[in-house]
């Protein structure tokens, strides 16, 4: 049986993590001792000194208990790595959806935003297998037209990325100084479709830049009806053009809301977006992403995929977690900005003792673990309208997480739009278990730290 990854203990870490863990203890102890028996020698005249003392010790209990919880993330860490060459070629890979989710273009720029879509779509997988889906909370028009732009220039992008093997698929990452190694001549033709690249990437700027300085254009829109749009199908029922570039399927996702309805932040675009990409692609396995934090590892669902198959593991895997890593860093970095104290510490910790870790995006989550307990399968579609909603469509996408392609195809593209749309609305959510506990779930998903229970079944 093929290895698809390794796990390994970081023994001169942890031992040494051990050690001062111990010696910090024993410190402690004999810190306590002095507290506690200076306290009982406390007499007579000693008697206004004693209460500080009280508070003092109290305090220093309080500080050595949140120390001792924190001691078991030191404990056992351990390094993953995985072997994406192992997985056979013939292999048929699992679909993976990938949701991005945006809602101020006055916050949140659009063109970094775009950026972040074009490094998923541009992702090193089979393009029949990708689905990217962009949730507009603001319902903003500069957002709508950037995407459809976006979608152009992708057509030039990604066919240029996959023929010269370019790791940072991300256009502003690219044509940034992080990437001038990649961007080293390697023969006249590559030097002349780079510029052409850059050209195109410069005036697709440009067009979204201008398009945004109108006022109107940039503006939130809180109260407005579902839409839901294709940008880029690779369906077969769409009239087909060999000449159409071979990207994934791109769909705008800009969701109802209401001021009479709670619209739940990003956890409720999230729940929009698992429904709506139920019956439109319904991929087994889903990356979210913040809108800024773009995908600079080509190949993250292929490694991903090396747990997510593992027949020993992905039982009992509900996700697999990227750690963030940031640039534009001040170089002594004295405030930890990159967040090192988590993602090289405590997570490589936690994930030693089994613990799951959730940092919000960046990570590969099994479509199922989102429905329930993936091993109550029997129990799934069980009064299911009452858990999901009236939607068919939705249902009987719940029974082809794992034949995605099987059922899509039957229908018209206009008729899952329409389902789409319906699925969308700020409504579809009320008197069902799915707008208790399904955004139960989601909630966390908004937190950029949070533990997640969904590894434990």
């Amino acid at each position: 049986m093929n290895i698809f990854h390794t796990c390994t203990v970081q023994q001169p870490r942890a031992t040494l993590n051990r050690i001062h863990s111990l010696t910090h203890f024993l410190v402690i102890l004999v810190l306590f001792y002095y507290r506690i028996t200076r306290l009982l020698l406390f007499t007579g005249d000693f008697q206004v000194s004693r209460f500080p003392w009280i508070l003092m010790t109290i305090s220093e209990f309080i500080l050595a208990f949140i120390w001792l919880l924190t001691q078991p993330f030191r404990w056992r860490p351990v390094s993953r790595s995985v072997i994406p060459e192992n997985i056979p070629k013939d292999i048929n890979f699992p679909s993976v959806d990938v949701f991005i989710c945006t809602t101020d273009p006055k916050k949140e720029p659009t063109v970094e935003v775009m950026n972040t879509v074009l490094s998923a779509m541009a992702l090193d997988y089979p393009t029949e297998k990708l689905a990217v889906y962009l949730s507009d909370d603001g319902g903003s028009a500069v957002t709508f037209y950037a995407i459809k732009e976006a979608c152009a220039f992708a057509k030039l992008w990604i066919p240029f990325c996959i023929k010269y093997g370019i790791k940072s698929r991300c256009p502003q990452a690219f044509f940034s100084k992080l990437s001038d190694n990649e961007r080293l001549p390697r023969s006249e033709e590559f030097v002349a479709e780079e510029e052409e690249v850059k050209v195109n990437y410069e005036e697709f700027k440009r067009n979204v830049e201008i398009f945004a300085e109108q006022e109107e254009n940039s503006r939130v829109v809180h109260d407005r009806s579902p839409h839901v749009e294709i940008i880029h199908s690779n369906w077969n029922i769409r009239e087909n053009n060999e000449d159409q570039a071979d990207l994934p399927l791109l769909v705008y996702v800009s969701r109802e809301k209401r001021p009479s309805h709670h619209h739940r932040f990003k956890a409720g675009a999230l729940n929009t977006l698992l429904r709506v990409s139920g019956i439109l692609s319904n991929g087994p396995y889903i990356l979210v992403l913040d809108c800024d934090m773009y995908c600079n590892d080509p190949t993250s669902a292929r490694q991903a995929m090396c747990f997510h198959l593992d027949p020993q593991l992905s039982q009992n895997l509900a996700f697999v977690q990227f750690p963030q890593i940031f640039y534009n860093i001040s170089t002594n970095d004295i405030y930890d900005a990159q967040v090192r104290s988590a993602f090289k510490t405590k997570w490589q910790g936690m994930d030693g003792i089994r613990g799951p870790i959730f940092s919000g995006t960046g990570f590969y989550l099994k479509r199922k673990a989102m429905y329930g307990n993936p091993n109550q399968d029997d129990n799934l579609l069980l009064e299911s309208y009452k858990k999901f909603g009236m939607s068919g469509e939705f249902i009987e996408s719940l029974k082809l997480i794992n034949e995605q392609d099987v059922a899509r195809k039957k229908k018209s593209l206009y008729a899952f739009l329409q389902e789409a749309t319906l699925l969308a609305s700020c409504s579809h959510e009320t008197n069902t278990r799915w707008g208790k506990e399904r955004l139960d779930i989601c909630l966390s998903l908004s937190q950029e730290a949070m533990l997640f229970r969904m590894l434990s079944y």
